[in-house]
């Protein structure tokens, strides 16, 4: 069964094709920083009007290299993102399922993130706790089995690639900020500044970066008044990213050992962080699982092995979801349509 992957969700367009049988065939991605960088962040309607330009020519790349004339069945992301934008991503699949004669599949753009490691040559047995880092999200999830989610602790206010991104833009390191303030931060010293780790000694498995953000805010702007902001944006960036690094290794050891789990899955764009990674494997006892680097930020690949998974919720093309805020645990184990 050959599964085609469509991901809009918010300034990425991907598409992949996935077999059940073959694994990963072929897999495209456009990002659209180039476009948003001008404005400092996502612009939602040129999000969604590029998706219409691109969307259609990956596909014929995908289909192309693959070798193929059309997929068994088709995902899309069907939610949380931009409206606007998984209309696009809908509303093509939907068409193209009508064209093909194949079912599709709507697929929640997290759920995708969480099984981007089932694409890996080992991939995580269940259950496994998940620590996923992706754009406005920042959760702790048990997860049993597909479908089968406990959602033990999420950010109560900014995501920390929220705060990775608003931290770069008080240092004017420009958009997208995540990547270029973790670059920096490596020619920075780490202990510089005794930024603090938010609740990472309550009880709870919650996170808060914006108590860690307003410290780096202030910070900065004593520094900008003395005048020596220049010579300390690396030691900012880096006593930042160590402060943010520490309380999520924290949180999920904590959630790991409280749960009785001894395999952690990390996903999602700040997944890709060097020191996150290293931090992971160094203090948690247990397996550390990631997506390879090119899948943990939004790609089709991710959404088409979900669809693989999925592919006994597959239904005739008679329904756009789009849904902007759709919750991980409102999910369930496959059954039959």
């Amino acid at each position: 069964m050959n599964i085609l992957g469509i991901e809009t969700s918010c300034d990425e367009t991907g598409v992949a094709l996935f077999s059940r049988e073959r694994g990963l065939i072929a897999h495209a991605l456009h990002s659209q920083v180039d476009l948003h960088s001008v404005y400092g962040g996502v612009v939602p309607e040129i999000a969604s009007r590029d998706h219409v330009r691109m969307l259609l020519p990956l596909i014929q790349q995908v289909m192309d290299e693959a070798g193929l004339e059309r997929p068994d069945a088709i995902a899309y992301t069907a939610g949380p993102g931009l409206v606007g934008a998984l209309m696009v991503g809908g509303g093509l699949a939907n068409g193209l399922g009508l064209a093909w004669d194949c079912p599709v599949i709507p697929i929640h753009h997290m759920e995708g993130h969480l099984l981007a490691t089932m694409l890996e040559d080992e991939p995580p047995e269940y259950p496994f706790l998940a620590l996923l880092v992706s754009g406005g999200h920042t959760m702790l999830i048990a997860v049993r089995e597909l479908g089968e989610y406990e959602i033990l602790g999420t950010t109560l206010d900014d995501a920390v690639g929220e705060a990775f991104d608003k931290t770069a833009k008080l240092l004017e390191l420009g958009y997208p900020g995540g990547p270029a303030l973790a670059a920096l931060a490596e020619r920075g010293d780490d202990k510089a500044y005794s930024f603090p780790r938010p609740m990472l000694n309550k009880p709870n498995l919650d996170f808060s970066f914006s108590g860690l953000k307003t410290a780096v805010m202030l910070e900065i702007r004593k520094l900008e008044h003395s005048g020596d902001i220049d010579s300390c944006r690396a030691d900012i960036a880096a006593s930042f990213q160590r402060a943010a690094v520490d309380t999520l290794v924290g949180k999920a050891t904590k959630a790991a050992v409280t749960e009785g789990l001894n395999r952690i899955v990390v996903a999602g764009g700040v997944g890709a962080n060097r020191l996150l990674r290293s931090e992971m494997a160094r203090r948690y006892p247990g397996k550390v699982y990631y997506p390879r680097l090119e899948f943990c930020t939004d790609n089709g690949a991710m959404i088409a092995v979900a669809g693989a998974l999925r592919l006994a919720e597959a239904r005739d093309a008679t329904e756009i979801r789009a849904h902007a805020r759709w919750s991980l645990d409102t999910l369930a184990a496959p059954v039959a349509a």
